[in-house]
């Protein structure tokens, strides 16, 4: 799937109920109305109401996007998905397991990884160029929405769907400047034309 996109958020161990051992992991998947990082030559912004289409979508929590190293699931009950004013939440009910243990949970408990990505596929979005001449992608809808993921190195974005989104957008921007230009000159080459007849 080349149209798949991953971003990242902070994420954290949680304790459970009775402050017994950290059985959940938490965080943001997305924030609404906040411009990204540089994501490789332009900013985002996901609008509120952009995963309204996607929240009842068969979602993973996985480690690293890794498929073979499954967290929860939102149709076992196992990853539960919500948004709110701030965006995007996510909890994930961590299996008991030495693998994920020692994978996930310990290095989480030492600060070794504390963010998450979360996979998707971009549905309803324009682009703009700001003032200032930076680039923005609003996203309105999701089209799909893949796994949520505990990651040790932040993926800001697949290089290939955003990437091939913003260069059909520059192309379409500079054949409307273009096709603008041709039409100024045409016009400037007809009133020229209906002044030498005048005269």
């Amino acid at each position: 799937m080349s149209d798949i996109e991953k971003r990242t958020f902070a994420c954290e161990l949680r304790a459970g109920d009775q402050g017994e051992e950290c059985r959940k992991i938490s965080g943001y998947g997305a924030v609404f109305n906040t411009r990204s990082e540089n994501l490789g030559g332009f900013r985002e912004v996901i609008m509120p109401g952009a995963f309204d289409d996607v929240l009842q979508d068969d979602v993973r929590a996985l480690f690293n996007h890794d498929p073979n190293y499954v967290l929860g699931r939102t149709s076992s009950g196992t990853l539960s998905l919500r948004t709110d004013e701030t965006g995007l939440g996510y909890d994930i009910e961590i299996p008991d397991n030495q693998t994920i243990r020692d994978l996930v949970i310990a290095p989480m408990q030492r600060g070794d990884i504390s963010q998450s990505s979360f996979a998707f596929i971009a549905g309803d979005d324009d682009w703009d160029e700001d003032e200032d001449g930076v680039i923005v992608r609003t996203i309105h809808r999701m089209k799909r929405l893949i796994d949520v993921s505990p990651v040790t190195y932040p993926a800001y974005t697949d290089a290939t769907a955003a990437t091939r989104s913003l260069q059909q957008w520059q192309e379409a921007r500079n054949q409307g400047l273009a096709r603008k230009a041709i039409n100024q000159r045409q016009a400037r080459v007809r009133m020229l034309e209906l002044l030498g007849a005048s005269i």
